[in-house]
């Protein structure tokens, strides 16, 4: 029987946000194993280093998986996306081959499911203005993921090109028009008003600022994925309660929370859980509404298992 291929639009068929973001739950909750990822820089000549990355997860005598991903920054000026990825899940069991499928699909839902999974826990239970900052892929969808866990309302992109944060403004309010939908170029105001803010960017520089954010905000960041990498200064990390993906992955690549380490403003034992820690029921999350709690996410190989074998299960390629 030929080995399935399952392409973008089945994966994004079949990782429905509420689906997904129980999914990453319980993978989260339950035994597995994932080790840290293979991180390696590459250099392409003439434009941005890009990165390669590694990242394998499996469930013991199940199911085994492994994302082959890339991100070329410069991409962005081809008019393709940064991350592109294939995902390759394997019996746990046997070895033998289950599915081949589309792992940039995989990894936009799983990584914008994850935030919603975080603010599930992390966000006021009454947040209903989301602030997107950033204007690539994943700004498109992050509106979607958080809608399905807090009664989001209203979306406000900010972007360095004002153009491209009104183009995804309309694409956000073309695809959902329960939102009210607009784009800015004042982040300080914007984070002031602000429920949740979302970071997608792969910034080096700091863009949202300890001193703008408002009592009870929720900061949910996704981009920065190298120890040199950034979307907070200092300020934000030393005011919130920080909560993380995991350790290991944190330690090696958290951005925010490295560069705020080196200049004294944040220190390991700060973090207050991790994944784990919060889909188990070890730690509740927000302890009152106006805790401001940050969320740093790298990527975990479990969540691309978890909708793999959720993408998997609606092909009808179990193994």
């Amino acid at each position: 029987m030929p080995l399935p291929v399952i392409d973008a639009a089945a994966c994004r068929a079949a990782l429905p946000f509420p689906a997904l973001i129980d999914a990453l739950r319980n993978a989260f909750a339950s035994s597995h194993e994932a080790p840290d990822r293979h991180i390696h820089d590459m250099h392409v000549p003439g434009e941005a280093e890009a990165t390669a990355l590694l990242m394998p997860a499996w469930i013991e005598g199940e199911v085994y998986g492994v994302k082959l991903a890339n991100v070329f920054p410069s991409n962005a000026k081809l008019g393709l996306p940064s991350i592109n990825a294939i995902y390759v899940l394997f019996s746990a069991r046997t070895g033998q081959p289950i599915a081949i499928m589309d792992g940039t699909e995989v990894t936009a839902r799983r990584t914008v499911a994850a935030s919603a999974l975080a603010a599930s826990y992390l966000a006021r239970a009454d947040a209903g203005h989301l602030l997107v900052v950033g204007t690539g892929r994943l700004a498109g969808l992050i509106a979607e993921a958080h809608a399905a866990i807090r009664p989001i309302r209203r979306v406000t992109i900010w972007g360095r090109d004002g153009g491209k944060a009104q183009a995804v403004a309309r694409t956000v309010a073309a695809a959902a028009p329960q939102f009210i939908v607009t784009a800015t170029d004042d982040l300080q105001a914007a984070c002031a008003t602000a429920d949740i803010i979302s970071g997608v960017t792969l910034s080096t520089a700091p863009l949202i600022r300890g001193a703008w954010l408002r009592s009870g905000v929720h900061v949910d960041l996704i981009g920065a994925f190298k120890p040199a990498m950034r979307e907070t200064d200092a300020e934000a990390v030393l005011r919130a309660t920080v909560f993380i993906d995991t350790l290991g992955g944190a330690k090696a690549e958290a951005g925010d929370l490295l560069c705020a380490e080196l200049e004294g403003a944040f220190q390991w034992t700060d973090v207050r859980a991790d994944f784990a820690a919060l889909c188990s029921g070890r730690h509740p999350g927000r302890t009152d509404d106006d805790e401001i709690t940050l969320f740093k996410s790298v990527g975990a190989a479990v969540e691309d298992l978890a909708a793999a074998k959720l993408v998997a299960k609606a092909v009808g390629a179990e193994g």
